[in-house]
Formats: C-alpha cells, structure tokens, sequence
C-alpha cells in the first residue's frame, strides 16, 4: 500500500483586494503609490528564496514591469503594506526606478499580475537589476509559482483634480486645527 500524496499548491493572496477584482487606488499612481500587503503561503520546503514580479501585460509599450524583489527569505509568509522585505534587494523597474511603481495605465482598465516563484537558490543578482537579467537568473531554479491578478482603471482626469483638491483642503484644515491646538 501507497502512502497518501499530499500536494500542496503555492499562493499569493492580498487583504487589499480579492483575484481579478480592482486594486484599490491607495496603490497607484493616482493614490500614495505603495504596495499592497501580499501574503503567501504553501512554500515548497526546498525553497532557499522567494522572487516576486509585479507585471502589467495589457500595456501599450510591452508588458510593463512594475516591481521586482529577489532573495525573499523563504520563512516569510507576509510583505508589509509598504514595505520591502528585510535583506531583500529590489530591481529597476519600467518607470526607470528601484522600487515599487504601482498601477497607472494609460487608458482604459488593465490586468496587474502579482506573481512569486519559490527558488532552489540565492540568486546572484545586483540590486537595481532590469528585469531580463533576473528572470534569466531565476529560470533555472524556480520550483513552484503562484499569481494574483488585480485590475485597475484610472479616474478621469477631472476626478482626479477634484479629488486631489478635497486631499489639500483636508491637510489645510489638519493644519489649522494643529495650529489651534497649540495656542
């Protein structure tokens, strides 16, 4: 008699927003631009590494990179909100800078992918890197991956004006509440 195989799939999950439903603004270029909080859990044993890549396929120049983090302690189950794993290094992205760039399509709604890979290794990739360089390095140790989609469609532009225009009234009034309460 066999023993009974247990097969345990990897996944990325997110409180901030379910698969296939809208990324909230508060991490795009239209709100403060910071990653969500990202969970994942069913971690291969072997994994010495965990590499994420934040895509967006449905852009009009290419699939647009967004973020890229490399040699992710394997023990971690949680990235902050914010936050880039300790001891972690970051990539540059397709807005030409190291760190998260989060979603601001052009036009219409596009499709973010939030993508891990479990690696069988530490991967000897510079911080800064481009994106080519580390999916080159990580292709021959990836053990298991796993993705969350989120969508996302900027407001119209007078939306936005108008909505950044409530955020200054509401700092111009934390101010003078500020200053009140020191007199």
């Amino acid at each position: 008699m066999h023993s009974p195989i247990s097969i345990v799939l990897m996944r990325i999950m997110s409180p901030a927003f379910s698969n296939g439903h809208r990324i909230p603004s508060l991490y795009t270029c239209d709100g403060d631009d910071i990653n969500p909080e990202l969970r994942f859990d069913g971690i291969p044993k072997e994994t010495k590494s965990i590499a994420l890549i934040v895509d967006d396929p449905d852009s009009q120049s290419g699939n647009w990179l967004h973020w890229s983090v490399w040699n992710i302690d394997p023990s971690l189950r949680t990235i902050a909100e914010d936050s880039v794993p300790d001891h972690a290094l970051e990539g540059e992205t397709d807005f030409s800078e190291v760190g998260y760039g989060g979603p601001c399509p052009g036009y219409g709604e596009h499709e973010y992918r939030f993508m891990i890979f479990a690696l069988d290794a530490m991967l000897d990739v510079a911080d800064g890197a481009p994106r080519h360089i580390l999916e080159a390095a990580m292709k021959p140790h990836i053990l298991a991956s796993a993705s969350l989609t989120g969508r996302y469609q900027r407001m119209k532009k007078e939306a936005r004006i108008a909505k950044n225009k409530l955020k200054l009234k509401a700092k111009e009034k934390l101010k003078v509440k500020a200053k009140a309460k020191k007199r």
